[in-house]
Formats: structure tokens, sequence, C-alpha cells
């Protein structure tokens, strides 16, 4: 049967307008959800929803289980009584995030929030959070992990004391005793993230809208998941990663991306019947309706770069159990609604591991017009099977790319949207929707029509991405209008 045609956008919680410095979870998010409705969409995608480490990437995160602070809505937590109105007001700017500014100010009210509800909470609300914390499994070594962060003044967690970092029982119980206050403030966080975003989530669904979510193949080496799982990872007896993650040279990098992330010890994995994947796919299908997997070819081989290189270059490919992991997974979980990220260098051996649960790829238009007829990103060469985007968050906006190419490739792209390239982001939206891809998705940039300094990420680089916002006023009705018309037109509503 063939799969219903669709089409949302993609934008981050981070992004959206509002007090505060950064996007949340409260009304704006709403908000965009009505807009959504309105402009007849029925995806919404987002970024990974983890508490971000390095560089504020969602891709490099504390924990793959838990969620972000900062994208908690504080308002709500005045309406329930652990904050006052005056302790949920920061002076941050609101054009782009300032991660340590609204870091400061978050994690300060988050705080006084936490002792609060702690000490005055309602029966009934504290009997949901006790529930909440009998039945998260990873939320105890989550929330020791940041306690001990902040304890040890934010050093890795292999150069704590030899006693915590190796996980000793003694140790384990030492701290949990001695940080039992922290530990009980990043639970009440955690909590709070929870119920908030499936109240988000619920809000979308109820208006026929899916939330698609975003798993990273890989996880920080700096994390609860490596912490707890060392044995499941390439380390040496410090605890060191021996080899790390990232791609070879490509069309983002010369020299590759050397993304630092520890490489999966699959034989590890595959003893204990990949039961950490398992429970990480079931944690994010329980966020999440479906789930884009990042660098899905990661699972049929991962490039792994020496640790002591300094780029991507000198690495080599080695296999992944991809196979083996699937079917574990499914046996587990059930059916995967997963859109495979098959960017890159792609072989036949990962497109038919793709293929092999029918998993949809991905089809990036900015891609499409550097190589003939024959380039498999031009919409005449599509399958129903796939997924179209105008970018990712890894491309600049549709108006910076189309500003930066060569005049013999802004000519192809005018021939074949037979256009002036006047509003060349909505060409392209308009040839994502007619495309014969099941699923349509562009970046709110796109439909906004907003230059290269809009852009969320540029790989690469290791600071100055992920904090674009817009703002109030931006996203209007005739946005919602055009939308509406492409979609009807072509059959995704």
């Amino acid at each position: 049967m063939r799969q219903k045609r669709r089409s949302g956008i993609l934008l981050h919680p981070t992004s959206l307008p509002g007090p505060g410095g950064i996007g949340s979870l409260g009304k704006e998010c709403r908000h965009f959800i009505d807009f959504l409705e309105e402009a007849g969409q029925s995806l919404w995608q987002v970024l990974p929803l983890g508490p971000a480490a390095y560089g504020n990437s969602p891709y490099s995160c504390y924990s793959a289980f838990a969620g972000n602070p900062l994208l908690i809505d504080l308002a709500t937590l005045v309406d329930e009584g652990d904050l006052e109105p005056e302790e949920a007001v920061a002076e941050v700017s609101a054009d782009h995030v300032d991660f340590p500014a609204v870091d400061a100010f978050k994690s300060r009210a988050l705080r006084t929030a936490a002792a609060r509800f702690h000490a005055h909470g309602d029966t009934d609300r504290k009997q949901e959070f006790w529930h909440f914390c009998d039945t998260t499994p990873w939320l105890h070594d989550a929330a020791l992990f940041m306690a001990l962060k902040e304890h040890f003044g934010g050093k890795s967690w292999n150069t704590w004391p030899k006693e915590i970092a190796r996980r000793e029982s003694a140790a384990l119980e030492k701290y949990s005793v001695r940080l039992g206050v922290a530990i009980g403030e990043h639970k009440y966080i955690q909590w709070q993230f929870s119920r908030q975003w499936r109240h988000v989530r619920e809000y979308a669904n109820s208006k026929g809208i899916a939330v698609v979510g975003d798993i990273p193949i890989f996880v920080a080496f700096d994390s609860t998941d490596v912490w707890t799982n060392p044995g499941l990872f390439k380390l040496d007896d410090k605890g060191k990663p021996t080899v790390v993650a990232g791609v070879p040279p490509d069309y983002f990098s010369k020299t590759g991306q050397r993304w630092g992330n520890p490489l999966y010890d699959w034989d590890a994995m595959a003893a204990d019947g990949f039961r950490w994947w398992i429970e990480r796919f079931r944690g994010s299908f329980a966020l999440h309706d479906v789930v884009r997997v990042d660098h899905f070819r990661g699972f049929e081989a991962c490039w792994e770069v020496p640790a002591k290189e300094k780029t991507a270059v000198n690495g080599q490919w080695v296999p992944a159990p991809g196979t083996a992991l699937f079917d574990a997974v499914i046996g587990a979980v059930g059916s995967l609604p997963i859109i495979a990220e098959d960017l890159g260098v792609i072989t036949p051996a990962v497109e038919e591991l793709r293929d092999r649960y029918r998993f949809p790829g991905m089809k990036i238009l900015q891609f499409a017009f550097d190589s003939g007829p024959g380039n498999p990103y031009l919409p005449h060469n599509f399958t129903r099977d796939c997924v179209v985007y105008t970018g990712t968050h890894d491309n600049d906006t549709t108006q910076g790319w189309f500003q930066s190419l060569s005049p013999r490739e802004r000519r192809e792209v005018l021939a074949y949207t037979d256009t002036t390239g006047k509003e060349v982001h909505w060409e392209l939206i308009r040839l994502g929707m007619a495309s014969v891809a099941d699923m349509a998705i562009f970046p709110l940039q796109d439909v906004m029509g907003l230059d290269g300094s809009s852009r969320m990420n540029l790989p690469g680089t290791p600071r100055g991405n992920w904090s674009w916002r817009y703002s109030e006023g931006m996203l209007t009705a005739k946005h919602a209008k055009k939308l509406l018309e492409l979609t009807v037109l072509f059959g995704r509503k």
C-alpha cells in the first residue's frame, strides 16, 4: 500500500521566538504547531532533544536519553507554583541564542524551582514525580553524572577520581548520598522536560501533525552513556578513545570531518543482544512518531580515525553489524518508522541495508544541480520511498546557497525550475512538493526566504552554530497560505 503523501517543516525548538533568550516548550511552541495546521502541514521535524554539550550541538549531548533543560518553559513552572514570576524573567538577547547567558539564567531558575518543589510541592505532583523516577531506568545515572560534573568543576568523567570514574559500588553510593540535593534537582528537571514535551507532542498529534525526531548515531565521549557503559566503546586502559568517528573528505570539507565521538565496540554490543541500542530506540519512539537516523551509513561501516589524528583524512571504513542490530531492535520494539540519513559516501551495501527494512532515504535539492540530468537528487530521478528536502540543518539556506553558486550552476537551477530565480526558495519548495517523494520537509528559513546569515550549522566549525531564532511577526499568514496552496495542489493534504 502506498504511503500517504505528507509534507512538513524542519525547525528545532531552540529557534522559536519568545522570552528567555531561547525557544521553549511553552506557548510559542503551540503557536508554531497552530501555524503548521493552518498551512496544511502534517510533519514537524526537530533536531535531537538531548542536553547539548560541546559547542552547544544537539548532536553532542551529555545523555542519549535525557532532555535539554534549556527547552523547559519557565512560565509553566510559574503557573505550577515552582517559580515566582520575577524569577522567570531574564534580560537575554532575543535575536540569537546566547548559550552561556541562557544556561546561567535557566540553570539558576531551574534549581530554584526544584528546591521549592521538593520543599513545598503538592501531593499529586509529588506522586507523579516519584512515579517518573521509579519508571525511568536511565534517570539516576544521568542525574548523578550531571551532579558529578558540577561537583568536579565541569571536568570530563575520565579525569574524576578513579573510584567514581570506574563506577566502583562504594563510590556510587557515597556520591549518591553526598550529592543528593543536586541529583534531586536534575531528576526534577528531567521530569519537567518529559511532561512538557509530552504535552507538546500530544498537542501536535491532536492537530494531525506527526513529530519527526533525530537520533545521532554516535554519542559524546563525555556523556552518561560512555561513563556507564565503557565496555561498549573502543577505549584504552585509561578510558580514552583509541579511535574516533568522522567522515572522509566530501562536499562539506576537503579534510573530512573529525567528529571525535568514541566508536562502538560492536562485538561487545552484539554479545548482549544490542541491549543499549534497543533501549535507545525505545526511548526515542517514546518521544517521537518518526525518527530520522543521522549518519545511517555508519550502521553498515564506520569511518574510524585514530584518536591522535587532527583531521579525518587518515581514517578507514570498518564494518558495522547493521542487519543484526536492526533485527534485534525490531524484534524487541516492533516496526521502526525511520528516515535514513543516507548522504555522503553511499555504497551498494548501504543502500541494501536501507532497502532491506524499507527505510526511506533523503534527497537534498541543493545537491541536484552540479552533474547533469543523471544527478540522483533531481526530482525526475526520485522514487516514492524517499524524503525530499530543500536543505538540512547542515546546509546553507536556499537563498544563501543560490547566491553562492557559480553562474553555470545558477543557469541550471533556472532552466530546471523554468523561473527567474527571484523567489528561488519557493521554486525549490515547489519542486519538492510536486515530486513523487512520499514526504517533503523544508527548513523554516526557506519558507521565510532568509539568507545565509540564518543558517543553523556550518559543518566543521566548532563555534557560532545552532543559535538562529526567528522573532515574533516573521512567520505570517501569507507563509501559511502559500504552503497550504502548494500542499493541496500536489496532494499532500
